[in-house]
């Protein structure tokens, strides 16, 4: 058996070697977790903006905001652009890239659990069905 059989036996299972499986930074989960942090990032999407007018769209002290843009930032979810007198604050592609894809892959299973279930619940109803056909006669 070689090395890519092997892989191969594990993917029929659903079993993977940890070493193959991408970990997703815990600290993404908290920081966004927190419910003034996923409304910067809500806010972020459509492009970057200063502090004062994240502030002032969400109603938060300007200190409040800038210990939330750290706390992103420091965990990459947030990048900083020096703009004349102010400071950008705007999302990172890539990080959310990640997250993307870190979700995506509980998505396709999720997905493939709610076709097997559709699939069930059709054989339940031709079978219900069959069944009454039975009875009738």
């Amino acid at each position: 058996m070689t090395p890519g059989d092997r892989l191969h036996i594990y993917s029929l299972t659903r079993i993977f070697v940890y070493a193959n499986i991408k970990p997703m930074n815990p600290d993404t989960f908290a920081a966004l977790g927190e419910p003034n942090r996923f409304r910067i990032v809500e806010l972020l999407r459509t492009g970057p903006r200063p502090v004062n007018d994240i502030s002032g769209r969400l109603r938060l002290r300007q200190s409040q905001v800038s210990q939330h843009l750290k706390v992103l930032k420091d965990i990459g979810l947030v990048e900083v652009e020096p703009f004349a007198q102010q400071r950008l604050y705007g999302l990172r592609a890539h990080s959310l890239k990640q997250l993307h894809d870190w979700l995506d892959r509980y998505r396709r299973i999720w997905d493939e659990r709610f076709e097997q279930l559709d699939e069930l619940m059709e054989e339940l109803k031709r079978k219900e069905k069959a069944d009454a056909a039975i009875s009738k006669k």
